[in-house]
C-alpha cells in the first residue's frame, strides 16, 4: 500500500462502505429480483473497489458483499442465518466469485488497464466457480476451462497436461502478456504466435499442469479476455489442488 497510501486507505473505506450501502439499496426489489442477479450487482462493487484499491481492499470487499447480502438479501432477512441451500450456494458463489475477481481487478490495476466488467467475462468466472463449488471432479472442472477458453480465446483447440513442463513453448503469463523465450510477443499488433501457448494452472502456490493452447490464424484477443483466462486456468488449479485428478486427458 506504499505507492498509493490514499487511495489505498480509500478504498479499503469503500470496502466496508461500499457493499453495505449497494445491498441496503437493494432491499427494496428483493421480492422482484433473483438472488443471482443481486449477487453479481454485488460483484461489480467489489470490482469497481478492487480495480481503484489493491488486492486487500478487493477481498475485503468481497467479505462485506457476502456477509450483507446475507443479513439484508437472504431468507431470514436482518440475521446472518440463511435457511434455504440455495442462498448459502449463492452466499458462497459470491465470495468465491469476488475474491476471483478480485484478484483479477489487482492484476488489471498493474497494468493501468480499466477493470474487467463485462457481463460475458463474469459469467464465465462464476459459472466456473459454480462448477467448482458442486462438482468432486476436478477433471470436470479441467474440461470445463478447456472449453471456455477455446471460446474466450478463438482458439482452435485446447489441452490439458498433468504436471508435465516439457520444451519451452510460448506462454501466456499471469500479468496477461505473451512471452516467446525471453522475448514478449506483442499479441496486440501480431496475433498469438504460431505454436502451441502454454497457461499454467496453479493451486494454492504450487503447479498442478497446464493449457495448451493452439490459436486461430489472425485472432487477437484482448488484454482483458487474456486475464480472463488466467483467471479461469488458475480456478482450475484450485480445483487440481483439493480433488484427486482422474486419468489426464489425451
Amino acid at each position: 500500500m506504499s505507492e498509493h497510501p490514499l487511495r489505498d486507505r480509500i478504498a479499503v473505506a469503500a470496502a466496508l462502505v461500499g457493499p453495505l450501502l449497494v445491498a441496503l439499496a437493494l432491499v427494496p426489489f428483493r421480492d422482484s429480483l433473483s438472488n443471482t442477479n443481486m449477487a453479481l450487482i454485488l460483484v461489480v462493487v467489489i470490482v469497481a473497489v478492487a480495480a481503484n484499491g489493491n488486492r486487500l481492499a478487493g477481498a475485503l470487499t468481497a467479505l462485506s458483499a457476502a456477509a450483507w447480502f446475507d443479513f439484508f438479501l437472504t431468507r431470514p432477512y436482518q440475521s446472518f442465518t440463511i435457511n434455504q441451500s440455495e442462498d448459502v450456494e449463492t452466499a458462497t458463489l459470491l465470495l468465491a466469485v469476488g475474491l476471483a475477481v478480485s484478484q483479477l481487478a489487482a492484476r488489471a490495476r498493474r497494468l493501468q488497464v480499466v477493470a474487467v466488467t463485462d457481463a460475458e467475462y463474469l459469467t464465465r468466472i462464476h459459472d466456473t466457480a459454480q462448477l467448482a463449488q458442486s462438482t468432486t471432479s476436478a477433471d470436470a472442472v479441467v474440461d470445463h476451462v478447456k472449453r471456455q477458453l477455446t471460446e474466450l480465446l478463438q482458439l482452435r483447440g485446447c489441452r490439458f497436461e498433468y504436471g508435465s513442463l516439457l520444451g519451452h513453448p510460448p506462454r501466456l503469463e499471469q500479468d496477461g502478456s505473451v512471452t516467446t523465450g525471453r522475448r514478449q510477443w506483442d499479441v496486440d499488433q501480431r496475433g498469438w504466435p504460431q505454436d502451441e501457448i502454454e497457461l499454467r494452472a496453479m493451486g494454492n502456490g504450487r503447479y498442478q499442469g497446464r493449457f495448451m493452447l493452439t490459436p486461430s490464424p489472425g485472432a487477437r484477443p484482448t488484454l482483458q479476455a487474456r486475464l480472463v483466462a488466467v483467471t479461469l486456468a488458475d480456478q482450475a488449479g484450485a480445483a487440481l489442488d483439493t480433488a484427486e485428478p482422474g486419468t489426464p486427458q489425451e
